[in-house]
């Protein structure tokens, strides 16, 4: 039987991409951003060591106007531009797809009365939160990867009602997986809270103007990560819709809700690999470990 070995906060900023100088990336940088990228190395090193088989992300900047589709194209090479960043983020991109599992995920999901679609056009742009989240996770691309968008549901009806979508998506992910015999890693694409800066430094690299937009916005994250050290996933769950309010967060678009979801509300403590602020958002690198935890 398959199953759900390690599921990751995994946030997009495609600065830290930038920062690392890959060869996929055009832009290049001095330096910058080191604590989330050390933690980056740590969580990828330790998950390198699980030997999973596939990444399975959902992504905030895949929207989806109506449902959640699912990518459906075996092979996918192009280049994404960050439309904010494109300074900063213009990367080549050579990927694989597990169509069969996301067909698996789309099925089961459908079977739960969920709006859903494969996306099936050979020149989809894959968007650069699914990109900075899987390379950041794993750099060498050598294990294929399931790619989830998210929808509006959050702001067309409310919060509850695309919690609601995404616990139901959770249930769905983790009876396909457990059907597919295969080890997988889900990945939580977003930030903690998400306030941006109005203006860039000059160069963005520069460690001396980076810090969180203000100490309310820390507190809030501070208040998630401790709900994730202690195993407490579902409060944390459950104040989600208040946190998201309060930092405009990422959450809104349903990963963390659908992660623990499909993990069934881990009650072990997360790993929590490093937390930094990028252009004063607030980012943390988590890692709730199902294999060590003995949950499966």
């Amino acid at each position: 039987m398959g199953q759900i070995i390690a599921g990751c906060l995994a946030p997009h900023p495609p600065h830290l991409v930038y920062a690392e100088n890959p060869p996929q990336n055009e832009a290049k940088a001095e330096c910058g951003w080191e604590v989330l990228r050390w933690g980056y190395e740590k969580m990828r090193k330790h998950l390198k060591a699980l030997k999973y088989d596939v990444l399975i992300v959902h992504s905030p900047h895949w929207r989806t106007q109506i449902g959640t589709h699912f990518l459906g194209v075996e092979h996918l090479k192009s280049k994404s531009v960050d439309p904010i960043f494109p300074h900063l983020f213009r990367y080549n991109y050579d990927l694989k797809v597990d169509v069969k599992l996301a067909e698996s995920i789309h099925d089961e999901a459908k079977k739960l009365d969920l709006e859903v679609k494969m996306m099936r056009n050979p020149d989809f742009r894959v968007d650069y939160g699914t990109i900075v989240s899987c390379h950041m996770t794993n750099p060498d691309w050598d294990v294929p990867i399931v790619s989830i968008s998210s929808n509006g549901a959050a702001q067309y009806f409310s919060f509850d009602v695309m919690q609601a979508q995404m616990f139901k998506l959770g249930e769905a992910t983790r009876k396909a997986i457990e059907a597919s015999g295969k080890r997988a890693v889900l990945l939580a694409s977003h930030s903690l809270s998400h306030r941006h800066f109005v203006l860039e430094a000059d160069p963005p690299e520069d460690m001396s103007k980076e810090h969180i937009t203000h100490h309310g916005q820390y507190l809030w994250d501070m208040k998630m990560i401790e709900l994730m050290k202690k195993g407490k996933s579902k409060e944390m769950i459950e104040i989600l819709a208040d946190f998201d309010e309060q930092t405009i967060s990422e959450a809104n678009g349903g990963g963390l809700s659908w992660m623990m979801s499909a993990m069934g509300f881990p009650t072990y403590p997360a790993e929590v690999y490093a937390y930094g602020t990028v252009i004063g958002t607030g980012n943390a690198i988590v890692e709730w470990n199902h294999l060590e935890k003995g949950v499966e």
